[in-house]
């Protein structure tokens, strides 16, 4: 009896299992947009990675990413749009009225964010939304 504990202990104990994980090919720094030729799938175990390419190209590193190190989900981020301090479309709509000026961007972000800018003609510093063109939709 035993013997046959022992055996079903070792067999059926819960084994995590090798899948493919997305690794660094060479040295990332922060802000770099990955691209496929800095991915290399390896066999190994991670929760918290990348099982494919796909998921990962396009994306913007948040911090530095080293060769042969797994890339988590929380190194990565959409990749930046709109850059600090550039001149951006700003709009402002509301009940079928648009009005747009131009505007400069006090931080950097990605489409869906908030950011501040400022508006170029008054210097008032607001906020908006990053939209999928680059300008950015200024709310009350």
């Amino acid at each position: 009896m035993r013997l046959f504990l022992h055996i079903m202990l070792n067999c059926c104990a819960a084994v995590p299992l090798a899948a493919d994980i997305a690794v660094a090919a060479r040295n990332i720094r922060p802000g770099a947009v990955l691209t496929a030729s800095d991915i290399i799938l390896m066999r190994g175990e991670v929760q918290d990675g990348f099982g494919d390419t796909n998921g990962l190209i396009g994306l913007e590193a948040k911090v530095a990413l080293y060769a042969g190190r797994t890339i988590l989900t929380s190194q990565v981020t959409r990749a930046a749009s709109v850059e600090r301090n550039q001149i951006i479309k700003l709009i402002y709509a509301v009940d079928g009225l648009s009005m747009s000026t131009e505007g400069r961007a006090l931080g950097r972000g990605a489409e869906g964010q908030r950011i501040r800018v400022m508006n170029l003609a008054s210097k008032a510093s607001i906020f908006g939304t990053i939209q999928r063109n680059g300008t950015v939709l200024v709310s009350k």
